[in-house]
């Protein structure tokens, strides 16, 4: 298997909600909002097998200051095989020396970025208004 990751946010439709559907995220019942989301991110990372979109990771920041990684998917099939953490690297490589760092990690995933040197932000909470399951 050779993944092959780009920067890219010009991404088919298809790929991008068939990936997000694998990993069960409610965004993908709102296409349109979702593709224009990911277009206008800050920054956005894509994983490929061939033709097949395996993985995404994309942020949203002042460019200065704080970065707010809002979407970490590897389709089940490639998990477990450093998709999300090269997805991840090339991310955070960019806002290297940013103040301020953050995401929202659910149960499964915390482990993980944990891994790549997350912690939990003291004893503050997430909080949302969230029109959606929990992803």
């Amino acid at each position: 298997m050779t993944i092959e990751f780009r920067e890219t946010t010009d991404l088919p439709a298809q790929s991008v909600l068939a990936l997000y559907r694998s990993n069960h995220w409610s965004s993908a019942e709102k296409p349109e909002q979702l593709l224009r989301g990911l277009k206008n991110s800050h920054a956005l990372v894509t994983a490929w097998d061939g033709e097949a979109l395996v993985g995404l990771a994309n942020s949203l920041s002042d460019g200065f200051l704080v970065v707010y990684y809002s979407h970490v998917l590897v389709h089940p099939e490639y998990r477990q095989q450093g998709v999300g953490r090269e997805l991840m690297s090339r991310l955070m490589k960019r806002y290297e020396g940013f103040h301020q760092q953050v995401l929202i990690a659910d149960s499964n995933a915390q482990a993980f970025f944990r891994s790549l040197g997350f912690v939990p932000a003291g004893e503050t909470r997430s909080m949302w208004i969230f029109d959606g399951s929990e992803h």
